[in-house]
């Protein structure tokens, strides 16, 4: 390990061998012997290891999270506020040092390792102010002197299943919120990136500790996906939120709903873009580059096809390849570069894989598509995205590439874009850029995109967090972080109140003894 990744860690207070298993403050090392070799997709080289928690483990996180659920939902709000409120505070202190482990583990440029986390600070700040405004309703009663309201109560345990691609931010999403509804929160990181995940418990420890509270309210268990399964299956728990591939998401989906739990899934995206030909393109070129390429293709978000007018497509084609031309690929610590490493093997297979596939369907790579090897790219990560021209019915089309690669398809009509772009099994972000008002609406209205997001003039890739996050179909159906996105971690309670001397029945009812 290099002294800089060391002095990294340590200012982080991340050693790994202390415990892989954490109810707050209290770190317990596993009596399993199953260890995983963390290793950064930037050079190849070993951060660490992390020992996976056992199923005994895991029911000890489980009872102290149970415990801690009964006494954490009888703080008022604003209380449990204060405690994201501080948390906050410690991630602004630590928003460089986080964000390079996040480049440094997932493989993500320092700038976007920088946003991540200050989007955990923004949930942050959301969720403080959330904790004023858990709001119900109050509605006029059909029977005199009855008053009916609807409140709303903590869930308590909230399962939440990470990706590598974000991950500490989608953790925060969840975590912050469900916090101020009064649920504890029990975290599985994803296994390919469990050091930024004991890093964020880190800095939770004195905010903990300072407060004097109970073990259990916020925890960490780091395995494979059989903790992921003792989640899902586990009826003590009410909600799991899930993000990853369409296939996970349906296990997560099945085994939860048979034991009729609540799942909040984010699942996969297939994202277009529509450029028309009353777009910017200068913008629509800024989007689609940072949408196809930025975190090297692997958000959910990424975009994964251009839909381009005909009348400019060879125009924009001929823009697109020049401006990928320009792109740096390397070290994504290294602010020159544009285009860091794929998180792993498997990732560089799965790319060089569609690469092929669409060849072989009939389609062209204008540029791109190889594995860069040499110096700087030891890792055996790292590639040149991709540009090819496809059609939309393409089996590897239709298919989630988390990677850089995107396919351009040109169209006619609006109709025949719109068309085109929901025709896939995803639903998540969807985006037109067009100076026209009439397509603009057209496209946000009803018998527009399908997605959970649609944007105009902006990019596929990207979300502020006062909005809900989420989409449709096979994305899963879930939405996190703004808006009301908060009423999935609590449950609705309608209560009526008769303050009068008789018993009048609903409906006009009569009961008479």
């Amino acid at each position: 390990m290099l002294k800089s990744t060391r002095e990294l860690l340590k200012s982080l207070n991340v050693n790994p061998e202390n415990g892989s298993i954490c109810t707050g403050t209290q770190w317990v090392t596993s009596t399993n012997t199953e260890t995983i070799n963390v290793h950064s997709p930037v050079d190849g080289s070993e951060l660490g290891k992390v020992i996976y928690a056992s199923e005994s483990d895991y029911e000890t996180v489980i009872l102290k999270a149970q415990k801690a659920a009964e006494y954490w939902k009888t703080v008022p709000a604003p209380e449990r506020g204060s405690i994201v409120r501080q948390y906050g505070i410690k991630l602004r202190a630590h928003k460089k040092e986080l964000g390079k482990l996040v480049s440094l583990e997932m493989g993500k440029s320092y700038q976007e390792g920088l946003g991540e986390v200050q989007e955990m600070i923004d949930i942050c700040d959301f969720a403080v102010g959330l904790s004023r405004q858990l709001y119900g309703l109050t509605m006029h009663s059909e029977r005199p002197n009855h008053r009916m309201y609807e409140q709303w109560h903590p869930i308590g345990i909230v399962g939440i299943i990470s990706a590598f691609n974000f991950p500490v931010a989608v953790w925060a999403w969840n975590s912050m919120i469900a916090t101020v509804c009064g649920d504890v929160c029990v975290w599985k990181p994803s296994e390919k990136t469990p050091l930024t995940a004991i890093a964020c418990h880190r800095l939770l420890e004195s905010v903990i500790t300072e407060n004097k509270l109970p073990e259990g309210i916020f925890n960490l268990v780091i395995g494979n996906y059989k903790i992921g399964e003792s989640l899902a299956k586990d009826k003590r728990i009410p909600m799991v939120s899930a993000t990853g591939s369409t296939r996970m998401g349906k296990k997560v989906s099945e085994v939860v709903g048979a034991r009729l739990g609540s799942s909040l899934l984010e699942l996969g995206g297939n994202n277009a873009v529509i450029i028309s030909e009353h777009a910017n393109l200068d913008n629509a070129l800024i989007a689609a580059v940072f949408g196809c390429v930025g975190t090297a293709g692997q958000r959910c978000t990424s975009t994964r096809r251009l839909l381009i007018h005909e009348s400019i497509f060879e125009t924009f084609k001929t823009k697109l390849v020049n401006a990928y031309g320009q792109l740096s690929i390397g070290n994504p610590l290294d602010e020159n570069n544009h285009v860091g490493p794929l998180i792993d093997e498997d990732a560089v297979n799965a790319f060089t894989n569609a690469v092929e596939a669409v060849k072989n369907e009939g389609g062209e790579v204008l540029t791109g598509g190889e594995v860069l090897s040499g110096e700087g790219y030891e890792s055996g990560c790292y590639v040149k995205p991709c540009i090819a021209t496809a059609k939309n019915h393409f089996n590897i089309v239709q298919e989630e590439t988390f990677g850089p690669i995107v396919y351009l398809i040109p169209y006619q009509t609006l109709d025949e874009a719109i068309q085109l772009q929901n025709d896939v099994k995803q639903g998540l972000s969807s985006a037109i850029f067009t100076d026209n008002i009439q397509e603009a609406e057209r496209f946000l209205s009803a018998a527009g995109s399908d997605c959970g997001i649609a944007n105009v003039n902006i990019g596929t890739s990207g979300a502020e967090i006062g909005g809900a996050f989420g989409g449709e179909k096979e994305t899963g159906g879930g939405r996190e972080s703004g808006s009301d996105a908060w009423k999935k971690y609590m449950r609705r309670q309608t209560n009526t109140i008769n303050y009068g001397t008789d018993l009048p029945l609903a409906q006009g009812i009569k009961f008479d003894l």
